[in-house]
């Protein structure tokens, strides 16, 4: 598979990249077999995928536990990326919770070490500080975002380089194209969609709001008044399953299955480097490999952005799909 370069760095990752959040099961995501996540992982190096992303707060430590045991012996074919949480971004914070990600990873450093949600509480300088100096130290090689908008990037950027934001992103959640994209590609920072599938409403499964299990109708696409929901709006789900229709049916007209050219897509958009497809067993693996060499051709482009772009001036430029005005976690 080829391999792509995040940001200004030496790292080159895979374009597609495995989602570790959904191995840790639970009510949300539902039983996972350890056997399975460990075949999904031997699986994917050895179809050339090397990028592996999870997060301290994912599972509480389980998910880069699992990463570690299922890399053992393979360590040095895999980019890993992990998360610090919000709440641990106080430097000493920071140095504290790296050593914990490398002692559960199994490893010496981390590859892509990631502010998971910027803090409003400390200040980006002394994250970044510490940040810089976990690299100079050898802890982590090179350092990246989560969810940093319009006005966290530029602000994080003042105190230090970074080489990749994490952001939500697919072809039902356009919202990075109006600010925060351009953004990217002024910095030559490397975009790493995260629900690229949409709560699985990209997967081809469901045509209509009450198919899909409570759990995945909380976002904004989706009436305020659904269980768990927290936005309190109206939601689009008309304009919501219009698009997925007519993504089906582009997707059929050139014998493509839905979930493939939707992860393709995002690999035609300007800064992305790895599309971040969670794979809870080896068979997801093959699945996102088709997705990762499938060339889209610009009629297919301009059809499948046509055919998203009411929804997308709709549900706006914030980026949070889970809150809306006061309640949004982005700036």
């Amino acid at each position: 598979m080829q391999r792509r370069k995040l940001g200004n760095t030496s790292l080159m990752v895979s374009p597609i990249g495995v989602g570790f959040w959904g191995i840790v099961g639970g009510d949300y995501w539902g039983a996972q077999d350890e056997t399975d996540t460990v075949g999904a992982v031997q699986a994917a190096l050895d179809s050339g995928i090397n990028f592996f992303d999870t997060a301290e707060g994912y599972g509480d430590g389980y998910s880069e536990e699992m990463l570690g045991r299922a890399l053992q012996r393979r360590r040095a074919e895999a980019i890993i990326a992990t998360k610090v949480s919000t709440g641990n971004l106080a430097p000493a914070a920071i140095r504290a919770a790296c050593e914990g990600s490398l002692k559960r990873l199994g490893t010496d450093y981390i590859d892509l070490y990631q502010v998971h949600w910027p803090s409003r509480h400390v200040p980006f300088e002394d994250s970044m500080s510490a940040l810089l100096a976990l690299q100079s130290a050898g802890k982590i090689r090179v350092i990246g975002v989560s969810n940093f908008g319009q006005f966290d990037l530029p602000d994080m950027l003042q105190f230090g380089p970074y080489a990749a934001n994490q952001l939500p992103y697919s072809l039902l959640w356009r919202a990075i194209e109006f600010d925060i994209q351009p953004l990217c590609v002024q910095h030559k920072i490397s975009i790493l969609p995260y629900s690229p599938l949409n709560q699985a409403l990209l997967t081809g499964r469901y045509r209509k709001a009450d198919e899909m299990p409570y759990s995945r109708t909380r976002t904004r696409h989706f009436r305020g008044d659904r269980r768990d929901s927290r936005h309190g709006t109206a939601g689009f789900e008309t304009e919501t399953f219009a698009a997925v229709e007519a993504i089906r049916e582009i997707s059929a007209d050139i014998g493509q299955e839905m979930v493939h050219v939707a992860l393709a897509w995002l690999l035609h958009k300007p800064a992305v480097a790895s599309v971040l497809a969670g794979a809870r067993n080896p068979a997801q693996i093959e699945s996102n490999l088709i997705a990762g060499n499938l060339s889209l051709s610009d009629e297919t482009m301009r059809r499948l952005d046509e055919a998203t772009d009411e929804l997308k001036m709709k549900l706006g430029p914030d980026p949070d799909m889970w809150g809306a005005g006061a309640d949004s976690r982005y700036r």
